[in-house]
């Protein structure tokens, strides 16, 4: 039986995901947690759909055996590849993450939203079904972020060659006369300071991390599975390469922390 001092358990083929971390432990301060950075495999974007749903099974596995009490897919390529596997499989409540075209196409004036995103998560039969409810509404520009990912590993978010890439994607949609650009990968909030230079700041920029939080938190509610411990949570994050990285992005945020190296 899950207890509810049990972890949130969080995953995502890299670091990004600590974007969608960062809202869950600040709207949850008691819950504990474990995330993964599967640092080695990014970005799952460029893979085929098994290899996105086999490495999605390994890390589910991984933090099942942690006794995690629900998980975050907190990753668009792999809930939009994945998810749907995963919640035939395990017997554990699971919240997966996609790119916020419904919030985009109730705010936007000009009726073009940008979406960057990875090949995996634009590619997907989800991402498609559901940008065609909305494609008679809002015209949607759609743009892959190759490289993105690959940089921010790397800790290279403020590099000329990312300003380079985010013109060469961006422009060509502000062109278009698009007013709401959605990111639709977990790495691209970081990204938010380098955004606005070139789109402005009046640009609608919209991510899911605000209200996969909330959703998390209504889960756990339904399952009756909040932490009723009246203290601040612990959070174990592992990654399986370049720790220095993951530890610049979330030292700050608790002095509960442990960032661990390990294979998985």
């Amino acid at each position: 039986m899950l207890k509810t001092n049990f972890p949130i358990g969080l995953f995502d083929s890299g670091v990004g995901g600590t974007s969608i971390w960062k809202e869950i432990i600040a709207l949850l301060p008691n819950e504990n947690s474990i995330y993964l950075s599967d640092s080695k495999n990014a970005p799952y974007g460029e893979k085929s759909k098994q290899e996105i749903i086999d490495l999605s099974v390994k890390n589910t596995e991984y933090l099942l055996k942690n006794n995690c009490k629900i998980i975050v897919v907190a990753c668009n390529t792999a809930t939009t590849n994945a998810i749907k596997t995963l919640r035939q499989n395990y017997n554990v409540p699971f919240i997966g993450i996609e790119p916020a075209i419904k919030p985009a196409a109730l705010s936007t004036k000009t009726n073009v939203v940008g979406i960057l995103a990875t090949k995996g998560t634009l590619n997907s039969e989800l991402f498609e079904a559901t940008s065609n409810v909305f494609k008679a509404q809002i015209v949607i520009k759609e743009t892959i972020g190759k490289g993105l990912v690959d940089l921010i590993e790397n800790g290279k978010i403020n590099s000329p060659k990312m300003r380079s890439l985010l013109e060469s994607y961006l422009k060509p949609m502000l062109q278009e006369n698009m007013d709401c650009l959605v990111l639709g990968c977990t790495h691209y909030p970081y990204l938010i300071p380098q955004i606005r230079k070139i789109v402005g700041e009046k640009m609608q920029i919209i991510d899911s991390g605000l209200a996969v939080a909330k959703q998390t938190k209504a889960i756990l509610e339904k399952h009756e599975l909040i932490n009723q411990q009246d203290n601040s949570g612990r959070h174990h994050l592992f990654v399986n390469k370049n720790k220095a990285v993951l530890k610049m992005l979330v030292s700050n945020k608790s002095k509960k922390i442990t960032i661990e190296e390990r294979d998985f």
